[in-house]
């Protein structure tokens, strides 16, 4: 399932706290497919405390609390990290990551916790979600096969890369535009992971979040750009990336189109989609600013000059994701949407 869609299935679920109707969720997922940002994410847009153990790294008592003895009787101290409504807030997630790399006791002692929301004398406050994440065995990562009963207590959803749904977080977090346009152009880049292969870099949603730190603190040592982004995605892609980067050196003036000026869109299919995540960038950083919409506009205009009308259709739709409805207001809006209409509306 896209990130998109489950991140909407999350909400749903922390919003069925108040119905009674929450279930806990499980995330399955290859390394890197952004599983744990998800959540996080979720945790943000209701500004709610998210409280993450990773149980790969704790042992069954870290979680079951250790016994004292009080007169005649062993009581259990209650561990200080799990949600407690004085000191974590009434409401939050409770994100188990890295489940199945748990050892068994670990996670047998997590049974009780999820399906009845209570560990010994401790209780869940109502108002938290529980949400767990893994990796699938033979993912090339320490796992251990989830018993059917601790399966059972989850419903379970498959994590799956989907571009679009990447490029709109990229663009929401500045991720650099020149990446943008990289895996635009090589859309099965964005996750190339292969269990059998040795390699310990490769693509995925996150080493490409990796090599976008990389090209800020290397961007005065241009000689050192290929192996940093190699050391992030691996030496295949790392390669490609860096060749695509130079090209961007070929870019037209971008401010000139924002002017409105005549400017004709580069021949090479690779610049096109360059063209395409640098105006969208652009175009952003004009929010707010004096003469934005008109300077929307003119990219509206420009993006008919496109020979590839797709890619016109692909700079219009992230417009719309990075300045809303905003955009559809414009005079030019109406005019690119008739020279396209074709491409939109088909039997």
């Amino acid at each position: 399932m896209r990130p998109a869609h489950l991140a909407e299935i999350l909400e749903q679920e922390f919003l069925g706290l108040a119905r009674q109707q929450h279930a806990p969720v499980m995330l399955w997922g290859p390394p890197g497919v952004g599983k744990s940002q998800i959540v996080a994410q979720v945790a943000q847009r209701f500004g709610v405390p998210l409280i993450d153990l990773r149980l790969s790294q704790m042992e069954a008592s870290d979680l079951r609390g250790l016994p004292f003895r009080q007169g005649d009787e062993v009581l259990w101290a209650q561990p200080a990290m799990l949600p407690h409504e004085a000191r974590h807030g009434a409401a939050g997630i409770l994100f188990l990551d890295e489940i199945t790399s748990a050892p068994p006791s670990v996670s047998a002692a997590a049974y009780q916790l999820i399906l009845d929301r209570a560990l010994g004398d401790y209780r869940l406050p109502p108002g938290w979600a529980i949400v767990a994440a893994g990796n699938r065995q033979g993912d090339r990562g320490v796992t251990y096969a989830m018993p059917a009963p601790l399966a059972n207590r989850f419903t379970n959803y498959a994590v799956e890369t989907h571009l679009e749904d990447w490029v709109g977080w990229a663009q929401a977090q500045g991720i650099d535009e020149r990446l943008v346009a990289f895996l635009r152009f090589r859309p099965e880049l964005l996750f190339d992971f292969d269990p059998t292969r040795p390699e310990m870099a490769f693509p995925t949603p996150r080493t490409w979040e990796y090599a976008h730190r990389a090209l800020q603190k290397f961007a005065q040592q241009p000689h050192l750009q290929l192996s940093a982004l190699s050391a992030c995605v691996g030496e295949a892609a790392g390669l490609e990336c860096s060749a695509f980067l130079e090209h961007f050196e070929r870019l037209p003036d971008l401010d000139a189109i924002l002017r409105g000026e005549a400017i004709e869109a580069p021949a090479e299919i690779d610049l096109q989609y360059a063209v395409v995540a640098a105006l969208v960038t652009r175009c952003r950083q004009q929010l707010g600013q004096p003469g934005a919409e008109s300077a929307w506009g003119h990219v509206l205009d420009w993006a008919q000059q496109l020979p590839l009308r797709e890619l016109g259709v692909m700079l219009v739709s992230d417009l719309y994701r990075s300045l809303g409805r905003r955009l559809i207001g414009l005079p030019a809006f109406r005019l690119w949407a008739r020279s396209v209409s074709e491409l939109m509306f088909y039997e």
